[in-house]
């Protein structure tokens, strides 16, 4: 990579012992009284140094021949070569900002962008920027452009972006080396270029797209190249992009600049203006630094009371919503008094339906209880019936053949009898079916249940016993025919008798068939009345899980409740979080009121204060003692007046100075009470 310079004759550059004499000389002639610019006169001091070695080695750049034997050899010298220019260039930009700074404050006045010192300054930078750039392939060609690092600072660096935005709306750049360099200049006017440097080789794998690995940016030189540009803060530069083709600029460093022969024109111009300069930057520096703290405060201010602004938001969304639960809670309450009265009413409507359907029931039983007895009672009367009439034909067998018919006519008489006694028997089994289903819904009803069903087991030990007399009777009959002969006569006697008595006894079973048919019809109304009962127990039941589904219900709404009194307590407790929050906020803004007056007052008390000059002040302010060899003078770097050693022992860091520096036992007072009063 080869650079552009202007070469001048050897015999023109002067030797270092030369230079080193101009600059004792001019240190000497040149007093640099206020603390900011004293970090200038060190860094031109040390730059010194270097001045010949610059020279010499910029003239010398490109003239040398070196053999290239094999790759080796090739790669080492192409390292030497880039590493020479390097150093070239670092030196040549030390050169370029001493020259800068000296001129800047011997004229002591804003400076143009036609002062050829800061076109050479800005000329110097664009080749440093240039060094070791990557080669972009496009359409027309291949394009080297220092402006594409450039455009990072307005990523890495959010203040940047106004000078973007300024760069990409000037018309008259079309060029990426013109926007290059109109955002050079406005960094400079912004005294911000050196910050923003720092920011790009804080940021080297970013570097990397756009420069190759030995360049000038992303060695060493790049960090010293920007330690060296926060001098130029001391400068107040003035340029206007307007008017100027910053496209077609060349870009050649003029030597002759820096070989000119400075005059001595310090020792002509007055003290007086050095002073005043000193004293208007010191101004200036407090009152940038003051700005910005106060910058810093406001933002700090609208912060507190956009965060207050929200929080009383949601402290009115949260009284809206528990004002909203609260609601809620009481139609609940209200609700859930509703249930409860009106499941109390079904529950007592169902009570007071259970009783009288239990009246019911057992008045039912009753009757049926008198019923049964009745049938039981007829049973009885005929089973004695029965017997009579055993007894009577016990006596009549030996009568006559006829009484073998009637007999036989008895005999079926009493297979019918026997018919409709399993006929009773089967209702009889029926009515114990009826029995055990109603034993298991009254335990009241087993013990008669058992008696009916004791005294049907005997009924049928008596009917065995009648069938085992039936044999007897047969047995009987049997020795009665040999008896028949003689019973004849008699049995035409008892013929007559016998049919009145069979009429009789006609007329009696008439009477149990009608007590047979009632006694069914009543078994099928209590069928019906079993059904209709049974019907009733399901609704019942239906409304007895309807009424567990609505006590669930109320157990659901209960827990909800709950719920809901868990959330109302914890809004409660957030919103005295919140309340205590911004009780919190208000002392702290009181805090930032208070400290904001005291700053104010602060920046009062600095703007009245001014730099005594040396030759104002012959006696110590606060001992009054005379200045002499011995006791020497010291300014307070906070009031700026003139004290001895004694009375300006002290030391503290100041807003505008980032370490300690000598301050008088006045303003240390202040000072350290004023610290105190902060922290407190």
């Amino acid at each position: 990579i080869k650079e552009d310079f202007e070469i001048i004759d050897k015999k023109q550059i002067p030797s270092t012992a030369e230079l080193k004499n101009e600059e004792k000389e001019k240190t000497e002639e040149g007093r640099w009284s206020a603390p900011i610019l004293s970090l200038a006169k060190k860094a031109s001091e040390n730059l010194a140094l270097s001045y010949g070695n610059a020279l010499k080695s910029a003239s010398l750049v490109g003239f040398i021949p070196k053999a290239v034997s094999n790759d080796s050899t090739a790669k080492t010298s192409a390292r030497c070569h880039t590493m020479e220019e390097r150093a070239n260039l670092m030196n040549m930009m030390k050169l370029s900002i001493k020259i800068l700074i000296q001129s800047a404050l011997s004229l002591g006045r804003t400076l143009d962008s036609d002062f050829p010192p800061l076109q050479q300054f800005f000329v110097v930078l664009e080749h440093c920027l240039k060094h070791g750039l990557k080669a972009k392939k496009t359409f027309i060609g291949q394009n080297k452009s220092f402006f594409g690092p450039l455009e990072l600072v307005e990523k890495l660096c959010p203040e940047a972006s106004d000078i973007a935005t300024s760069v990409k709306n000037l018309p008259e750049l079309k060029t990426a080396v013109g926007r290059g360099r109109a955002w050079l200049y406005l960094a400079l006017m912004q005294k911000k270029l050196a910050d923003y440097l720092k920011v790009l080789l804080d940021h080297k794998h970013l570097l990397s797209e756009f420069y190759e690995p030995d360049a000038l940016m992303m060695e060493e030189e790049g960090a010293v190249i920007a330690g060296l540009l926060v001098g130029l803060n001391v400068i107040d530069a003035n340029l206007c992009l307007k008017g100027e083709d910053l496209d077609s600029q060349v870009g050649v460093i003029d030597f002759s600049l820096y070989l000119k022969e400075t005059q001595d024109s310090d020792g002509k111009q007055d003290g007086g203006i050095t002073a005043v300069l000193d004293q208007k930057h010191y101004v200036e520096e407090l009152n940038r630094h003051l700005s910005c703290t106060v910058a810093d405060l406001q933002n700090k201010i609208d912060c507190l009371e956009k965060t207050n602004s929200k929080l009383q938001e949601e402290l009115a969304a949260a009284t809206d919503r528990i004002g909203a639960l609260q609601e809620e809670q009481q139609q609940l309450k209200q609700q859930n008094e509703f249930i409860r009265e009106r499941s109390e009413k079904s529950v007592e409507v169902t009570k007071e339906d259970t009783k009288v359907e239990l009246d019911t029931y057992k008045q039912s039983r009753q009757g049926l209880d008198e019923m049964y007895s009745d049938v039981w009672k007829q049973l009885k009367e005929e089973k004695k019936i029965r017997m009579e009439l055993e007894k009577e034909l016990e006596l009549q067998i030996g009568m006559k053949t006829e009484m073998e018919i009637a007999m036989k006519l008895l005999e079926k008489d009493t297979h019918e009898k026997q018919d409709t006694l399993v006929a009773l028997r089967q209702q009889l089994e029926e009515v114990k079916a009826i029995n055990l289903q109603m034993f298991h819904k009254s335990q009241n009803a087993e013990c008669s249940l058992q008696q009916q069903t004791e005294a049907i087991s005997s009924f049928e030990g008596k009917t065995n016993e009648m069938m085992s007399s039936m044999k007897q009777m047969e047995e009987r009959l049997q020795h009665a025919e040999k008896a028949r002969e003689a019973a004849e006569e008699r049995c035409t006697k008892m013929k007559q008798e016998l049919a009145a008595r069979l009429d009789t006894y006609r007329q009696q079973m008439c009477q149990l068939d009608s007590k047979c048919s009632t006694l069914e019809k009543e078994l099928k109304s209590e069928k019906e009345q079993r059904q209709s009962l049974q019907k009733e127990l399901h609704q019942e039941k239906d409304a007895t899980t309807l009424l567990k589904t609505e006590l669930q219900q109320m157990e659901g709404l209960k827990k909800e409740l709950r719920k809901l009194q868990d959330e109302k307590q914890h809004l409660e407790k957030v919103c005295e979080d919140q309340e205590q929050a911004l009780q919190e906020m208000g002392l702290h803004l009181s805090q930032s009121k208070l400290k904001m007056e005291d700053i104010k007052e602060v920046n009062k008390a600095l703007k009245g204060h001014t730099w005594l000059k040396d030759d104002e002040a012959t006696h110590c302010k606060q001992c009054e003692k005379e200045f002499s060899i011995s006791r020497r003078k010291h300014h307070c770097r906070n009031c700026g007046d003139i004290f001895c050693n004694t009375c300006s022992s002290n030391e503290l860091a100041l807003p505008s100075y980032p370490k300690p520096v000598r301050v008088c036992d006045t303003c240390h007072t202040l000072l350290l009470q004023r610290c105190s009063s902060n922290s407190s």
